[in-house]
């Protein structure tokens, strides 16, 4: 007989047309059961996170804008090592990439706040020690280098042609940055085919004024693409951006306003870095974005939203921390590891001096409140 779960036992407080029952197929069911939520803090200081889950369930935390370090967690986020030293200088510009290939990892430093000469760090041994390596970036279609700052983690695509391709978010900054750029910036990619030695450019985002940006790829290949928006001459330019890629994040198409998520404060108009995962399924696309949900005008109440689509609707949302927050990157566990069923959401706070690290599951997630983006599917088990 398949088994149920009803979002509504969940759901205190929780008003449903109907009732969800998720689909426990393909190492979904690890991410159910009983909700569970834990955080504890990882850093005192400085700011710009990046979780990643090493191909052996290591939880690596990516930290730092003035040296980058990283800690790490063998035990599914229970524990953490001590800080290990990536750069004792510079600022982590976001993209930590996991080549599924090897098993080796990439960090992103660049000098100072963009824009900024580069340096990449490679660890071949799931985070414990870190190497710089030469890299090779092209210009994009306009000539321009991109910068790195300050984005979430990259992926490596496993569907189609491109299998085995590295990609990772980055964007344009003009060329000195600051406010009086915003028109002339936007979001793009690198994508590398040879393991993150050379990287080729992607095609602009097709909006002008955004930075920060996150992707994942979908069940079949496609990339979806969510972003964050600096320029306040944008319409609604206090939400977030989203278009999809069906060439390896080549170029970008179909760009739209996502009016149901926030990006950053709603109090002013200046975006806030978001995180974005995809639950390690087979054939099914459930997306969680974190980014903050007040209307304040400062930063706080980091929150997490669930899609059950590959991104179209965003029916779910459930508050993680009332307190001050900013940044937060997200990340889900890998099946037969110590990390299987956790979700992690590594956030500052503060509001921007340290960080915590919360993991949680998707139990726990159920308990959140109805959006209103689209019905809550009803999925039956297997």
């Amino acid at each position: 007989m398949p088994r149920l779960f009803p979002l509504c036992l969940f759901c205190p407080g929780f008003f449903l047309a109907s009732a969800l029952a998720v689909e426990v197929a393909d190492g979904l069911e690890a991410f159910l059961g009983k909700p569970v939520f834990e955080k504890q803090r990882l850093f005192d200081d400085q700011r710009y996170p990046n979780v990643v889950v090493t191909t052996r369930g290591t939880v690596i935390s990516v930290w730092g804008n003035d040296g980058v370090v990283v800690r790490r967690s063998e035990d599914g986020g229970r524990t953490w090592g001590g800080v290990i030293t990536v750069s004792e200088k510079g600022y982590h510009g976001g993209g930590t990439t996991v080549d599924e290939n090897s098993g080796d990892l990439l960090v992103f430093v660049e000098d100072r706040q963009p824009p900024a000469p580069l340096t990449v760090y490679r660890s071949r041994d799931d985070g414990r020690t870190w190497q710089t390596q030469v890299t090779v970036i092209e210009k994009d279609l306009n000539g321009n280098i991109p910068s790195m700052h300050m984005n979430e983690h990259g992926v490596t695509l496993q569907h189609g042609k491109h299998k085995g391709r590295l990609l990772r978010p980055t964007r344009y900054y003009g060329p000195n940055g600051g406010g009086a750029e915003w028109p002339l910036q936007y979001t793009n990619a690198i994508y590398s085919d040879d393991g993150g030695k050379s990287w080729k450019t992607s095609r602009p985002f097709p909006e002008k004024g955004t930075g920060e940006a996150t992707l994942v790829e979908l069940s079949d290949g496609s990339i979806y693409y969510n972003s964050r928006v600096h320029w306040s001459e944008r319409p609604r330019n206090k939400r977030r951006r989203e278009a999809w890629s069906d060439d390896g994040g080549v170029t970008w198409k179909k760009w739209r306003i996502i009016d149901v998520l926030p990006d950053g404060d709603q109090g002013r108009t200046y975006g806030c870095m978001g995180g974005l995962t995809r639950l390690p399924l087979r054939d099914r696309d459930i997306l969680l974005f974190s980014n903050l949900d007040t209307e304040a005008a400062h930063r706080e109440r980091v929150t997490v939203w669930a899609s059950f689509d590959g991104g179209r609707t965003w029916p779910l949302k459930r508050l993680v921390d009332a307190g001050r927050s900013g940044y937060s990157s997200l990340a889900a566990g890998r099946g037969e590891t110590p990390s299987e069923g956790w979700i992690y959401l590594f956030y500052e706070h503060d509001p921007i001096k340290g960080a915590h690290m919360a993991r949680f599951n998707l139990g726990w997630l159920l308990g959140g409140e109805f959006t209103g983006d689209g019905p809550l599917p009803e999925l039956k088990t297997r």
